[in-house]
């Protein structure tokens, strides 16, 4: 059987805690002196950059594995590469045309590697792989202060979230709550609607839009 691992497939990242940004609970000690080792961020598909490679190496393996249908596995992957190109186009000219190149994340923080590719600075409440959903409020007093001091537009929660420290940080900004998307997870109702990977990108392309200007 062939594993495939999306994290084999890209340059990893080591998750980050930033100015203001909870750590989560450590676990209490067994006693030993042994350190954990480094948690790497999983979030790879949040840059389109970061897809285009998984993509590629799919359609390599594919390729290998059944090689009689090569022909149209290298047809797709070409077809798919170009709308995941013309993605990356987009994402790029919002931020080359925004006002600014920081954004708020009043949630769990999966797109280091979305942020690095598009040079975003980032503060949020909790690192991508964090089990915590209720922030301290110090936290929240930071991120309250920033958005208040750097004039943030925008502050995103990410899908299923409970929103509710975002809408706290809203309420006391005036700033607008608003969905980016970390494209882990869909709702039911969006399922069955057929969303793809493209389509919940494009609505953080338009999301991104709105933060940075």
């Amino acid at each position: 059987m062939t594993v495939f691992k999306l994290m084999d497939c890209v340059d990893l990242v080591k998750e980050e805690l930033v100015e203001g940004m909870q750590p989560e609970a450590e676990a209490e000690s067994d006693g030993s002196e042994a350190e954990a080792a480094p948690e790497m961020d999983e979030h790879v598909w949040t840059s389109p950059a970061n897809a285009m490679k998984i993509v590629q190496k799919l359609c390599d393996t594919l390729c290998t594995l059944d090689s009689p249908d090569q022909d149209t596995f290298k047809i797709n992957t070409e077809a798919y590469l170009a709308q995941l190109q013309k993605l990356d186009d987009e994402f790029r000219e919002v931020v080359e045309n925004g006002k600014r190149r920081e954004i708020i994340v009043g949630d769990r923080f999966p797109f280091r590697y979305f942020c690095e590719e598009f040079g975003l600075t980032y503060y949020a409440a909790f690192p991508g792989c964090s089990t915590d959903t209720e922030a301290d409020a110090s936290t929240v007093a930071f991120l309250i202060k920033k958005v208040k001091d750097d004039k943030i537009p925008v502050v995103f929660h990410i899908e299923l979230s409970n929103e509710q420290m975002c809408s706290s940080i809203c309420e006391a900004t005036g700033a607008k709550s608003e969905l980016l998307g970390a494209v882990h997870n869909v709702s039911d109702s969006d399922f069955k609607a057929g969303v793809t990977y493209l389509s919940l990108m494009e609505h953080n392309v338009e999301a991104l839009k709105e933060a940075l200007n």
